[in-house]
């Protein structure tokens, strides 16, 4: 690749592990950090909508490994500007076989104009539908499908649904959640004396397996298939993100009592003691009202959830479920700079860093850096779809 690529080889010990974490990012990687086109071609590349609505035109990019990468202090001098986290770009070398490895480039490091005008051979950049997906994806902090879809959409991008689903490992984890949660309609979907068959049910509603075991649930809502499909969608985004805002939970505790108990440790100057005096209380208080924001939006899902399994009425949660991707973009983008504050601070500041503390100043960076994350959060006015227009 251009200069400034990584590349992901089998000889020595940092390639070999290399290869393994690229190997392994199919079965083990978060939904919300990689889109792992290679396996999506492998499970769906031989039905119309994978040909028909791609996610790439280009076939080799369109079996790439996409990556939200938080990146190494050498690999930060790849950017004009500071940055914390890039969209990682890995081609593999044989898609079928992530094992051989593959090239990697950063979207917006030093060196990708030039790499994409020779990738793509196109001269006018600005109107190659690729790169205009990835520069999209670039400024979003995190590549959870619901987020991807909406955001996309906005721009006039629609890939089948097909590129769209939750990774293998975050489903398993998921199930269990997801049943106590679905296990209430299936019941009135389908009577009593289901229990057993809950699970199976609830892993086909996740992984987007809407066959005919599934057709008592359309019935219950009127749905047509095409209304269906779409609600099942937007209830695995509720799920999605009720799960995941969940998981944050420990996550932002950690955040929050240690920006009351972190020590940095070297010299401090004047303006850098004062900044984080003042900065320590007000990011607290940020990243609580983003919590607590998410929270609400959540709860709208509840309460029509509540209006069905209470109130034995389909039509007003049939409403929210075809009226709820709405809510999916600031929803995903909030849980994602959430999560990305929980995850850095237990990478940089958690409890296995404490024998590397950090000098003051590198401190004060990385609460700018949070701070700047959450004007994103503050500056939305999430599209909360009233309780009572849902009820109707």
């Amino acid at each position: 690749m251009h200069a400034g690529a990584a590349s992901y080889s089998k000889s020595g010990s940092q390639g070999a592990r290399d290869v393994r974490n690229l190997a392994n990012l199919g079965e083990t990687a978060s939904t919300s950090r990689v889109l792992n086109l290679s396996q999506i071609f492998a499970t769906s590349g031989r039905t119309e909508g994978y040909a028909g609505s791609p996610f790439f035109r280009n076939s080799q990019l369109n079996k790439a490994l996409l990556v939200k990468h938080t990146l190494r202090p050498a690999e930060r001098e790849l950017f004009a500007h500071p940055r914390r986290t890039a969209t990682k770009i890995i081609l593999p070398f044989d898609a079928s076989d992530l094992r051989l490895g593959g090239r990697s480039i950063f979207v917006n490091q030093s060196g990708f104009v030039n790499f994409t005008r020779s990738y793509f051979s196109d001269e006018n950049l600005a109107s190659n539908p690729d790169l205009q997906i990835l520069q999209h994806l670039d400024v979003i902090p995190s590549l959870d499908p619901f987020l991807v879809r909406e955001h996309l959409a906005r721009f006039g991008f629609q890939p089948d649904p097909c590129y769209l689903k939750i990774s293998p490992s975050d489903l398993n984890e998921m199930v269990g959640f997801a049943n106590a949660e679905i296990e209430h309609l299936v019941m009135t979907a389908f009577g009593a004396g289901m229990e057993a068959a809950a699970i199976k049910l609830t892993s086909k509603i996740l992984a987007n397996n809407l066959d005919s075991d599934l057709d008592p649930l359309k019935q219950t809502f009127r749905m047509s298939d095409g209304d269906f499909a779409e609600g099942m969608f937007s209830w695995r985004g509720f799920l999605y993100f009720k799960w995941r805002q969940t998981h944050l939970q420990a996550d932002i505790k950690q955040v929050i009592d240690g920006l009351q108990t972190y020590r940095t440790m070297g010299p401090i100057d004047a303006a850098t003691r004062d900044y984080l005096a003042e900065v320590r209380p007000r990011l607290a208080k940020k990243i609580i009202t983003a919590i607590v924001s998410t929270r609400k939006a959540l709860k709208v899902y509840d309460e029509a959830y509540q209006a069905l399994t209470q109130g034995s009425d389909p039509a007003p949660f049939r409403k929210f479920l075809l009226a709820g991707p709405k809510m999916f973009f600031e929803l995903g983008e909030s849980i994602g700079i959430l999560s990305h504050i929980g995850s850095f601070w237990d990478y940089r500041m958690g409890a296995r860093m404490a024998h590397m503390r950090l000098t003051p100043q590198e401190f004060a960076d990385i609460l700018v850096d949070f701070e700047d994350s959450l004007l994103n959060v503050e500056a939305a006015t999430p599209p909360v779809l009233p309780v009572a227009a849902t009820l109707l």
